[in-house]
This record gives structure tokens, sequence and C-alpha cells, in this order.
């Protein structure tokens, strides 16, 4: 018999969150991506959409501002449909996707730029 696997989901991720969807924003995904559920993600200071996070830009993507609640794709076009977790709220680390690359530095300074926004990454929960 196959083993069946099923994906991530919001509660894998989502362990709580302010009440009456406080904790969330409406967000713009710029074109060019395809970015998964737990994504954590910068603002482009320019624009205002929503990139993954990228340690070494500097137009604002390089600073965590939130979290992806729901994946989107937005390849071939901007996406004005993207669930940020913006404030509020504890995830689990083992949910959070990062960019590949990564320091261990740089994934330490994004979880502290999320606490400072209300977001906190919690182990094993």
């Amino acid at each position: 018999m196959p083993v069946i696997t099923e994906g991530m989901n919001l509660g894998d991720l989502l362990k709580y969150e302010a009440p009456n969807l406080y904790s969330r924003d409406q967000a713009t995904v710029a074109s060019g991506q395809n970015l998964a559920l737990g994504a954590v993600v910068g603002i482009v200071s320019a624009t205002g959409k929503v990139k993954a996070l990228d340690p070494a830009a500097t137009d604002g993507s390089q600073t965590a501002a939130g979290i992806l609640l729901e994946p989107v794709d937005a390849s071939a076009s901007d996406r004005d449909d993207g669930i940020l977790l913006a404030r509020h709220a504890i995830v689990a680390d083992h949910a959070l996707v990062w960019p590949a690359g990564i320091t261990n530095a740089e994934k330490a300074a994004a979880i502290a730029e999320l606490k400072a926004i209300g977001i906190l990454v919690r182990k094993g929960v």
C-alpha cells in the first residue's frame, strides 16, 4: 500500500493569533515568485509589495515583515490576494519557509524582526 504524506497546513504553522483576524493583512505578492504557506517575507519599500525575504537585498525585502498564511503563485503577474500574518501571533518554527542559502545568523535576525512586530517563533509547537 502506498504511503500518503499530507503537506503543511495552516494548523501546522499558526499556533495563536489575535481575535477577529486582527493579526492578518491582505497583501500584494510581487510577480515572478511562487511562495509557499509559511514563507517569511519582506515588503519592497518603493511598491509596498511582498517578496520572499532576501537578506542581501536593499529594497526593503531584507527585513522580515510577516509570514504568508497561504501559498501564492505570482509567477506570471502580481497577486493582490495574499494573506499576510503581520502582528500578534505565535508560529511554529518547523513550518516557516526560508530562502535558500539563508545563514543561521540571518535567520536569527529575521526571527528578531518578526518578534519586534509581535510574531513569536516557537520551537516544537
